[in-house]
């Protein structure tokens, strides 16, 4: 079962709906507490922190939920950890929108608006360049299509954290980042039709491997 972290400024319901056509369980947890008595089930295998609207409000709703401790400390503990969109953003250092933003830091750099020679919001389908391979996007091809609405951008400082990207404007946006058992999507793979569900998939099957290894451990 994924934890879909809610921090009330996302539509859950799509991010749900994409987990179960790639055929996985969701439970939506809103408070800190709630991911403590979760946290040490077996059926938990990841976490995905999703999101639209404003950096700092969501850093807020984290701090206030008491989720931003739960996050951290699902990392730490190295469970598979998904952003999506506005979740991606928040594992970056800092964000520039309305002000400085102090980020989770999981990825070091910097989330920043898009300039003025391009319409903001960049919205609509674009193809994915591979930068490396992993199993993320296992099955995903170079040039198959993904849907983004953002107006902010990701500026990655560690080019290794970078897995996919895409073009828009003639500003390179990163697209797919990882690190370790962390990753990021820039667009939305629960609306990215079978290629999105593919990659949820594979996630899927990250979380999963990662909980078979725990089990292994505890049964030694």
């Amino acid at each position: 079962m994924i934890v879909v972290f809610d921090l009330g400024i996302g539509n859950l319901s799509s991010v749900r709906s994409g987990f179960a056509r790639a055929g996985e369980e969701t439970e939506v947890v809103s408070r800190g507490e709630d991911w403590n008595e979760l946290a040490v089930s077996p059926r938990v295998s990841g976490v995905v922190l999703p999101g639209v609207g404003a950096f700092g409000d969501a850093m807020f709703q984290l701090r206030a939920s008491g989720l931003l401790g739960a996050i951290r400390r699902a990392i730490q503990e190295g469970r598979p950890v998904l952003g999506i969109c506005l979740g991606m953003q928040l594992l970056f250092s800092l964000s520039e929108e309305h002000g400085t933003h102090v980020g989770l830091g999981v990825f070091p750099g910097r989330v920043v608006r898009f300039g003025s020679r391009v319409k903001v919001p960049h919205m609509g389908w674009n193809d994915l360049t591979f930068v490396r391979p992993h199993p993320l996007l296992a099955g995903v091809r170079p040039g198959d299509y993904v849907y983004f609405v953002h107006s902010y951008h990701a500026v990655v400082q560690d080019q290794q954290h970078l897995l996919a990207a895409a073009e828009y404007g003639g500003v390179t946006v990163p697209a797919v980042v990882g690190r370790d058992q962390v990753f990021g999507t820039q667009f939305h793979p629960e609306k990215s039709g079978p290629v999105g569900e593919r990659i949820l998939a594979n996630f899927v099957t990250l979380c999963r491997d990662w909980s078979a290894r725990k089990g292994e451990m505890a049964g030694v």
